[in-house]
């Protein structure tokens, strides 16, 4: 069992930065070998994919809306993962959630049912 704790979500101006973190807890290995994802929700549309990171190495993977301006980090002392969000944009206003999922060949990285454990959610609102 894998409980994922998120923080660090706020109200920025176009073009400020903010820094989420995603805490997991309950296990020794909470975080070992595990594909590790943000994912955001607006208001009314589904659940969308940002950033994923495999915890047993290799490089992380970005959605194209983000990528340039979003780095997801693992401090694997910590069970922690974070998301540095930079350049925000008022369309990167949405609910942030981590989320965890044992990690399997072929699994799709950026689809929420293949993902287990999920936090509840931090918010992040970006003003023009």
């Amino acid at each position: 069992q894998v409980q994922l704790v998120e923080s660090g979500g706020g109200s920025v101006q176009a073009g400020g930065s903010l820094r989420l973190s995603c805490v997991a807890s309950g296990a020794s290995n909470s975080m070992t070998t595990k594909t590790v994802t943000w994912f955001r929700q607006a208001p009314g549309k589904g659940r969308e994919g940002v950033a994923t990171i495999y915890t047993g190495g290799g490089s992380p993977y970005y959605a194209g809306a983000v990528k340039g301006r979003f780095t997801i980090s693992l401090d694997s002392a910590q069970n922690t993962v974070y998301l540095q969000m930079n350049s925000l944009k008022p369309e990167d206003t949405a609910m942030y959630f981590c989320a965890v999922a044992v990690t399997r060949n072929g699994m799709k990285i950026f689809i929420p049912d293949e993902y287990t454990w999920w936090g509840q959610g931090t918010q992040v609102t970006v003003s023009s």
